[in-house]
């Protein structure tokens, strides 16, 4: 393995939008950093299921839909 060419891979700490927090090893900033999320797997609707809009800019959400819309149940 080649010498110098690899990230530092240290220990942070990661706070959750809640305020909780845990440790974790990572590539990002120096050892001991904290890294603050604005978004988490406890609150964003991605993972919890919650209501997301779909924004049709253009017609581009109904174009999908009418040329590949019977390729997917719903």
């Amino acid at each position: 393995m080649k010498q110098g060419i690899h990230p530092d891979y240290h220990t942070i700490k990661v706070v959750m939008t809640d305020g909780t927090e845990f440790t974790t090893r990572s590539c990002y900033g120096a050892e001991g950093d904290t890294l603050n999320l604005d978004i988490d797997p406890k609150s964003h609707p991605a993972w919890t299921g919650g209501n997301q809009q779909l924004m049709d800019r253009g017609g581009r959400v109904s174009r999908f839909n009418s040329k590949f819309g019977g390729l997917f149940s719903k």
